[in-house]
């Protein structure tokens, strides 16, 4: 129980003192966790009836991630790279809503393999532009 009070309190001081491209960063690794936990949902046995309940729950989380990473992308400012974020998040959202409707797999591991590349790209543009401390998939590296 201390030590879930303990992890609470880092998770709250690591999004507290990062920075909004590190807090990005989180949400990505936030959303690729959902979209795992979903992936895990499909391989439960048939005969689980949390099992659709559990990709369901995982699924939304997904999309509510991908919505809160649209609604914070400053289109005015961010030009060609806003409006083909804005794209994304939004192919990602109609595809995890197909996965979620159909109840197929196929769409969550597509969004998982590209968001995988978008979260590594932009881990890296981080390293180069905010002096080499950045969050990979959940810890803080130091110096990259």
């Amino acid at each position: 129980m201390i030590a879930n009070a303990y992890a609470r309190t880092y998770r709250v001081n690591a999004v507290v003192t990062a920075s909004p491209g590190q807090l990005v960063l989180m949400l990505f690794d936030g959303a690729l966790k959902a979209l795992a936990l979903a992936q895990a949902g499909f391989e439960m046995p048939e005969g689980d009836f949390t099992r659709f309940e559990r990709v369901n729950t995982q699924l939304l989380k997904a999309q509510s991630i991908f919505t809160e990473l649209r609604s914070g992308l400053n289109m005015a400012a961010g030009g060609e790279f806003a409006t083909t974020m804005d794209q994304l998040y939004d192919y990602y959202n109609r595809r995890l809503f197909e996965a979620n409707l159909r109840k197929e797999v196929a769409p969550v591991i597509e969004v998982e393999r590209l968001l995988r590349d978008v979260r590594d790209a932009w881990a890296q543009m981080l390293s180069k532009h905010e002096g080499g401390v950045v969050l990979e998939r959940g810890r803080n590296l130091g110096q990259a």
